[in-house]
């Protein structure tokens, strides 16, 4: 089987019909259009990207719009990387990188990356995660996209396969930005080599004596299919990314650090006093705080003086990305933002006019179009990226964007006590519907969707018990019924919106009234 054959397998094998095969590359083109045509896309449209369309503005990106945008940065990288960086270095040979970067491949990674966010963003993600493990039992817990590659290869329905979208090998392997299992089976490092987690792919961490994996993109129950779609690009590292991966990765990077600026400016809730006061701060006193023994400065949102957040960004960039690390870089990109965004488009506040408008439409533009210029090979020698990367200055000032909507949006307490709410929705929806499927009386007329997801689950926990019974504490078959029942009612509550989750907790503590609005959608 040629490198080209095996990217294009699907699990299960597919004719296409005279119409899809006069396409060029029908099959990736195929796949492009079951993502985006799936009803887990449109849900994207209701679920938080970071603050709530419905407490700010509806033109707060939620995360189909990010998926949207996300995508369109993704395929320019990918066409400049295909005609510019392809065949440059061993790491982009055709060994490691196998039909060189696609752009439909890319595209469609990009619209997929983040299927498997539940309700309430990344609040959502550890939450679920949290109970998932403490509660349920499941030892891969809950993870945003390891999720995504679940519904692709098992719960979303296509009409050319029994279960997933049947996607190409290589679009698969593109959706796994973090491409191993919890276990993290197939990978060795040496413990005595790795110092710190600085010396470990992003996503694991070393905690004492054990390596963790934080981030990861398959549960237990899809690693063969992750392993399968990895063979398409057998030179890869086992903690590496495909270079179609990397792209989309980079691409949903650039596209979060503008993006989050975009909304908070829009909805009148980034100050650009504050923001002011604390990057002069930094600026004006850079030297000083470097040399301060501050153990404050690593307790995070513990700040006394102007310039310490920025600072203490600083020390944690050399601590966790000693590769690129770099304080000149790293002053460049403050002064930077500081001009542009800071001294710049929040000097103006945003009134809704057609000139605000403007302003922030050359900003956004500006920066995203500076972005896509800036990707170069990395460095063959670290594991903490990937094929590609931005280079070292403007991976610094994404850095820094970050920065921005974390310290100054994030770490609000009005935000915060907002989301502490919204996390207990989470957890009585769980506890609701787990003792629903156990009420003898009352079973019957639990929604036939999370009968269905259940049934998918406790049939795809037989089947490692039988395989993999190393993956599991106990292999009974009441356990495994637990394990399906718990799996199951994590990917019910995963697949609702922000709005459905809230309204499915009210209606289960009878108190609603949108009972009917909710029902056909169960």
């Amino acid at each position: 089987m040629t490198h080209d054959d095996a990217r294009l397998q699907r699990r299960q094998p597919e004719v296409l019909d005279e119409i899809q095969l006069a396409d060029h590359n029908p099959d990736y083109r195929i796949d492009l259009e079951r993502v985006r045509f799936s009803p887990y896309f449109s849900r994207l449209s209701a679920v938080t990207q970071v603050i709530s369309q419905a407490g700010a503005s509806p033109l707060i990106h939620n995360r189909l719009t990010h998926s949207i945008k996300v995508t369109a940065v993704a395929r320019a990288i990918a066409v400049t990387v295909d005609d510019t960086l392809v065949g440059t270095t061993p790491a982009l040979s055709p060994e490691v990188s196998p039909g060189g970067c696609d752009a439909v491949v890319v595209q469609a990674a990009a619209s997929a990356h983040d299927l498997g966010h539940p309700p309430f963003g990344h609040l959502g993600e550890n939450v679920l995660n949290r109970i998932a493990r403490d509660t349920l039992g499941l030892r891969d817990g809950f993870e945003g996209n390891a999720q995504t590659y679940r519904i692709l290869t098992v719960l979303d329905v296509c009409d050319g396969a029994s279960a997933g979208l049947n996607l190409t090998a290589a679009v698969r392997a593109a959706v796994a930005k973090y491409p191993w299992t919890p276990q993290l089976e197939g990978m060795t490092f040496d413990r005595d080599r790795v110092h710190d987690s600085t010396d470990l792919p992003r996503g694991i961490k070393r905690e004492g004596d054990a390596i963790v994996a934080r981030k990861y993109s398959a549960y237990f129950l899809e690693q063969d299919d992750l392993i399968e779609a990895r063979a398409s690009a057998p030179a890869l590292k086992p903690w590496e990314q495909s270079l179609e991966c990397a792209v989309m990765d980079i691409a949903d990077d650039i596209a979060y650090s503008i993006h989050d600026v975009d909304d908070f400016y829009r909805a009148g809730i980034l100050s650009q006093v504050a923001v002011s006061r604390e990057f002069k701060g930094w600026i004006e006193n850079s030297a000083v705080l470097r040399l301060l023994d501050a153990p404050e400065l690593e307790v995070e949102g513990v700040r006394n003086h102007a310039g310490e957040g920025i600072e203490a960004l600083r020390r944690k960039i050399h601590r966790d990305d000693p590769w690129i690390a770099d304080d000149d870089a790293f002053a460049d990109a403050v002064a930077v933002v500081s001009e542009d965004l800071v001294e710049g488009l929040l000097s103006t506040v945003f009134d809704g006019s057609i000139a605000a408008e403007r302003r922030l439409s050359s900003f956004t533009s500006r920066w995203i179009a500076h972005f896509e210029r800036s990707i170069v090979a990395a460095p063959s020698d670290t594991p903490r990226t990937g094929i590609i990367t931005l280079d070292r200055r403007a991976w610094h000032e994404v850095k820094v964007l970050k920065f921005v909507h974390k310290h100054f949006i994030l770490n609000r307490p009005d935000i915060a006590m907002y989301q502490r709410g919204l996390s207990q929705v989470l957890v009585s929806l769980v506890s609701a519907f787990s003792d629903w499927l156990e009420d003898d009386y009352d079973r019957k007329r639990v929604p036939r969707r999370l009968i269905e997801m259940v049934d998918l689950a406790t049939v795809g926990y037989q089947r490692l018990a039988a395989e993999r019974p190393y993956l599991l504490d106990d292999t009974a078959p009441a356990a495994l019924r637990r394990l399906g029942h718990g799996r199951g009612v994590i990917d019910y509550v995963a697949s609702l919106s922000d709005g459905q989750a809230i309204a499915v907790a009210e209606a289960l503590n009878g108190r609603t009234d949108r009972l009917w609005d909710i029902g056909q959608s169960l």
